[in-house]
């Protein structure tokens, strides 16, 4: 199976990028095919629906998430909803205009979010964000996900006991609901 893990936050202490390694790690170590890609290390431009697909890491971007068998989105939370980067990044990649030969990237992909936030009370945070991927894209985005706290890391990159078992739960059941949806017969398109 192809995957690909984005790590979507511009904090150079991220701990929502902690998680896209040690996912990144697990789904290799199963003999997974892994493309990981970082905003901070691979950067986009800021969205402006013009410009922006001359880029030469928006074709990088859209290739990763159209050719892959499921995504995984390491995102943080901030003021309640999820950082600007995974937003760019799904306006940039998602864009359909045929006469400009652009299609959406993300249509019917499985998506499993990784969220980093403040508070213990904002694990829903992501929410608003997944319902668009799912009324936009159609893609079905996994209903178990990892939302870690700095509480549930023992040190820089290394997850307590509580949050090892739930990635690794994520994950496996990330690759578990990849393998039953690969292979449709069909691709959505946009039905405006």
């Amino acid at each position: 199976m192809k995957f690909t893990v984005l790590s979507t936050s511009l904090d150079p202490e991220s701990r929502s990028r902690w998680m896209a390694g040690l996912a990144t790690s697990q789904l290799q170590a199963a003999g997974h095919t892994v493309t990981a890609l970082d905003l901070r290390d691979t950067l986009l431009p800021p969205f402006d629906n013009d410009t922006c697909y001359a880029h030469p890491n928006a074709g990088l971007y859209h290739r990763a998430v159209a050719g892959a068998d499921g995504i995984f989105l390491a995102v943080p939370v901030y003021n309640w909803g999820i950082g600007a980067g995974a937003k760019n990044l799904v306006e940039l990649t998602g864009s359909t205009d045929p006469e400009r030969g652009l299609h959406g990237a993300w249509f019917d992909q499985p998506v499993t979010f990784l969220v980093s936030g403040g508070l213990n009370h904002g694990y829903l945070s992501h929410g608003a964000f997944a319902f668009g991927l799912m009324v936009d894209f159609r893609c079905v985005v996994n209903p178990h996900f990892a939302y870690a706290t700095s509480a549930e890391w023992t040190a820089d990159g290394v997850p307590g006991e509580w949050l090892a078992e739930r990635l690794t739960r994520t994950v496996d059941r990330a690759v578990d609901l990849s393998q039953r949806l690969k292979g449709r017969p069909y691709r959505s398109v946009w039905e405006v």
